[in-house]
């Protein structure tokens, strides 16, 4: 009898459900999808990551009553301002409308009032783009721009954020604060941009196995790339390229707390982020993304069941080994 040969196993990486596997164009998401009511999100700095001990308070849960640790992520989220106003007429742009005081830096780069455009049968006449608010009576939805108030950088992020609401003409020119938005006990999605790793191999990209080491060449490919007929390589086949910088959605993160940096900065700050300045939330689990990355919050659009007030925080752990926070 011939025995069977013990392969070593590994799973394919790489799901087809995200091909094609493009990056994304900017370092901060486009959220599409906005559900609720009032302002429907909220956008922050990655700070790190830390421990906490906290008073399990789940109903269903073997350790209710006791402390536990749980991984925490730090998100430093300084002021939002309203810069503007998008009108839609279902996918369609009607236009919009922008704050009168807007930092220079900025103005260099958005166009606040539309050009006027020529007609080409009436070279005389000139179409007449509205620039108020009252202007817009027909339109499905709105859509407001963000302009986010960094702490490390000058340069700011420009975005849209859902809103549902009637009330949106006293938010113009507008700061928002988080408190405004979310509270400690509730559940967010979290959107961001993960980690770019440039262009790596097969191993890495797809967790193929290592050939023998007496295979020809080489041991970190693709054993075969295809059949000879058809002659042509399949997009399902193996092959190097860059991996990471992409969009991705977290749905129900539980927020723990919000409040301000000096009870959340380690000794000597977050490793590449340094101490957060302005009010943070601490989300349970981690964030897709590096440091200093714009993390996106929105209301959950399918919520799960978790206790709607935050755990009593009992220790927030400020200690760092070898340059990493703890």
């Amino acid at each position: 009898m011939a025995h069977k040969i013990s392969r070593r196993k590994s799973p394919r990486r790489g799901s087809l459900q995200y091909w094609p596997r493009k990056r994304s164009k900017k370092p901060y998401p486009v959220v599409r999808n906005w559900q609720g009511e009032g302002l429907l999100g909220f956008a922050g700095y990655k700070a790190g990551m830390t421990h906490i001990l906290a008073i399990d308070n789940k109903k269903t849960s073997p350790t209710k009553g006791e402390k536990i640790s749980m991984p925490v992520t730090i998100i430093e989220v300084p002021p939002l301002k309203i810069a503007g106003i998008r009108f839609y007429k279902k996918e369609k742009v009607l236009g919009e409308v922008w704050d009168n005081k807007l930092p220079k830096n900025i103005e260099r780069k958005v166009q606040k009032a539309p050009k006027k455009k020529k007609d080409k049968k009436h070279p005389k006449k000139q179409v007449k783009t509205p620039k108020k608010l009252e202007d817009f009576t027909e339109y499905s939805h709105i859509r407001l721009i963000i302009l986010t108030q960094p702490t490390f950088k000058k340069t700011p992020e420009i975005f849209e954020m859902g809103y549902e609401g009637t009330e949106f003409k006293e938010l113009l020119g507008k700061e928002l604060k988080i408190e405004e938005v979310f509270k400690p006990g509730e559940v967010v999605d979290v959107i961001s941009i993960s980690k770019g790793k440039g262009f790596q191999g097969v191993i890495k990209k797809f967790g193929a196995k290592l050939l023998s080491h007496k295979s020809e060449k080489k041991r970190r490919k693709a054993g075969s790339i295809g059949p000879w007929h058809p002659a042509k390589v399949s997009f399902r086949s193996l092959m190097p390229g860059r991996i990471g910088f992409h969009q991705r959605t977290e749905f129900n993160k539980w927020i723990l707390k919000i409040g301000t940096g000096e009870e959340v900065n380690p000794n000597g700050g977050f490793i590449r982020f340094g101490n957060v300045k302005a009010d943070y939330v601490m989300l349970k689990g981690s964030v897709p993304g590096p440091r200093k990355r714009l993390i996106v919050m929105r209301k959950s659009i399918r919520p799960h069941k978790f206790p709607n007030v935050a755990p009593e925080i009992t220790h927030i752990s400020k200690k760092t080994k070898q340059g990493i926070g703890a």
